[in-house]
C-alpha cells in the first residue's frame, strides 16, 4: 500500500517556498504513492462516517421527532463546526516538517472516539455537542491531509492527483450508505448497530494511517516564510488566493446540505423509511465514476471553468426539485448532478488553491478558503432550516436557487484563478 519514500512523496522545495516541478518520469504521469495511501485512509474511514450520515436525518427527524430547523442546527453544525478549528489545524501542521500526518491522524482518532458516543446521546444538546467534536477532528485533519496530496503533486497533475483521493474517498461514501442500509435490515436496533460499526471502522482507518502513510516531508530547503498565524492570515493580501476564498464563501451561502437534498427527494418521490440510506449512492456513484476525469480536465481546460460548471450541475439539480415532474428518472437526475458537483469542486478547489499558497504555508492557506466554505455552509443550513420551518421546503429551496445563481453569477465575474489554471 505504502512503499513510498520521502523523495517520491514529496517535490523537492525552491527558495520561494513552492514545489519545483518533479523531473520528467514517473509522477507526471501516475499519482505519487502517499496520495494512494491517503485515499486508502479517506475510504476506510468515509465508510465510518458515511454510514452515520446516511441514517442521521431519519433517526434526528422521524426517530427522535426533531424539527426542519432543529435537524437544520444539527446539520450545520455537522457540516460548518470544522470551520472554527480548521485554521488551528492547519497552522499546526506547518509549525514542522513532519507534523502534517500526525495532526491528521489526532483528527481521525478524535472523529473514530465520537461514533460510540452516538448510542448514549438520544436529545438535541448531547447530539449536538457529538457532532461538534466530531466536526472539529475533521477540521483538524482536512487541510494537513490536502496539504499532504498538494505536497506529493506537481502543480500539472494536481487537479489528477486529488480526483483520485477524492474518487477513493468517495469509494467509502458509495459503501457507507449501502453497509448502513444492510445493518438496519438485518438487525432489531439499528441505528445502535450502524453507531458500533461505524466506530469499528474508523479504528481501522486511523491504523492504516499510522502504519502506511509517510511521516514527514523528507529534507527540503528552509523555508522563506515563517509558519506564524500572522503569515497564514497575510496570505489573503495575495489577489488570487482572496478572491478564491471570497468565492467558496459566497457559493458556500446557497450550498443546500446534502441532508437537505436528500429528505426533499423522500417528500417528492415518497421513498420509504428504510430506502431512506440508499439515496446518497446516487450522489456517491456520480462523484466517483467523474472525479479523476474531471481533475484532468480542470489541469487541461482549466480549473476554474470546471468549478463553475460544477456549480452549473448544482443548479440544474435544484431547479429539478422545484419542478412538478414526478418521473421514475428524477431521483436518478438529481443525484448524478449533486455528484457532479462534488466531482467538479472539491478537489478541483483544493487544487487551484494551492497554486497560490507557498509551500511553508500550505496547511494554512488551504485551510483559510475551506474555513471560508465551511463556515458559509453552516449558515446555510441554519437558514434553510428556519425557511423550510416557517415557509415550507419548496420556498426554502427556491430561495437557495436564487441565491446560487446570484453568488455564480457574481463569482463569474472575480475569476479568483491565476491565468494558468483558467
Amino acid at each position: 500500500m505504502y512503499v513510498a519514500d520521502s523523495r517520491a512523496s514529496t517535490p523537492a522545495a525552491s527558495a520561494e517556498g513552492t514545489a519545483r516541478p518533479a523531473p520528467a518520469g514517473r509522477y507526471r504521469t501516475a499519482v505519487a504513492p502517499t496520495v494512494l495511501a491517503l485515499g486508502t485512509v479517506s475510504l476506510i474511514t468515509d465508510v465510518s462516517s458515511e454510514m452515520v450520515t446516511a441514517v442521521l436525518p431519519l433517526y434526528l427527524v422521524a426517530g427522535l421527532g426533531l424539527s426542519p430547523l432543529g435537524f437544520g442546527l444539527l446539520d450545520g453544525v455537522y457540516n460548518g463546526f470544522s470551520a472554527v478549528v480548521r485554521l488551528v489545524g492547519g497552522h499546526l501542521a506547518d509549525r514542522g516538517g513532519g507534523r502534517h500526518k500526525w495532526v491528521a491522524g489526532a483528527g481521525y482518532a478524535l472523529s473514530a472516539l465520537c461514533k460510540p458516543l452516538l448510542l448514549v446521546a438520544h436529545t438535541l444538546t448531547p447530539i449536538g455537542l457529538v457532532l461538534a467534536a466530531d466536526r472539529t477532528g475533521k477540521g483538524l485533519r482536512t487541510a494537513p491531509r490536502d496539504a499532504l496530496i498538494s505536497l506529493s503533486s506537481t502543480p500539472e497533475t494536481r487537479g489528477r492527483a486529488f480526483g483520485v483521493h477524492r474518487a477513493m474517498d468517495t469509494a467509502g461514501a458509495l459503501l457507507g450508505p449501502l453497509a448502513a442500509f444492510l445493518i438496519l435490515r438485518a438487525t432489531v436496533d439499528g441505528y445502535d448497530a450502524v453507531f458500533t460499526v461505524s466506530f469499528c471502522v474508523a479504528v481501522t482507518g486511523v491504523l492504516v494511517l499510522v502504519l502506511f502513510v509517510p511521516g514527514g516531508r523528507g529534507e527540503a530547503a528552509a523555508p522563506a516564510v515563517r509558519p506564524t498565524l500572522r503569515a497564514a492570515l497575510a496570505l489573503l493580501a495575495h489577489r488570487d488566493l482572496r478572491r478564491l476564498t471570497v468565492c467558496a464563501l459566497l457559493l458556500g451561502l446557497a450550498t443546500v446540505s446534502d441532508s437537505f437534498v436528500y429528505l426533499l427527494l423522500q417528500r417528492r418521490l415518497g421513498v420509504p423509511d428504510r430506502w431512506f440510506a440508499l439515496l446518497p449512492l446516487g450522489t456517491a456513484a456520480a462523484f466517483l465514476l467523474l472525479a479523476v476525469p474531471l481533475g484532468r480536465l480542470a489541469d487541461r481546460w482549466g480549473r476554474w471553468r470546471v468549478f463553475l460548471a460544477g456549480h452549473g450541475a448544482l443548479l440544474l439539480a435544484y431547479a429539478l426539485l422545484l419542478t412538478s415532474w414526478h418521473g421514475p428518472a428524477l431521483p436518478y437526475a438529481v443525484l448524478a448532478l449533486h455528484g457532479t458537483f462534488y466531482a467538479a469542486t472539491d478537489g478541483v478547489l483544493m487544487a487551484a488553491a494551492s497554486d497560490s499558497v507557498p509551500e511553508a504555508l500550505r496547511s494554512s492557506g488551504l485551510a483559510l478558503v475551506q474555513t471560508g466554505q465551511a463556515g458559509a455552509r453552516f449558515a446555510c443550513s441554519l437558514a434553510f432550516g428556519a425557511a423550510w420551518t416557517l415557509w415550507g421546503d419548496r420556498t426554502a429551496l427556491l430561495l437557495a436557487t436564487a441565491a446560487l445563481a446570484a453568488c455564480a453569477a457574481y463569482a463569474v465575474s472575480l475569476r479568483p484563478f491565476r491565468k494558468a489554471s483558467v
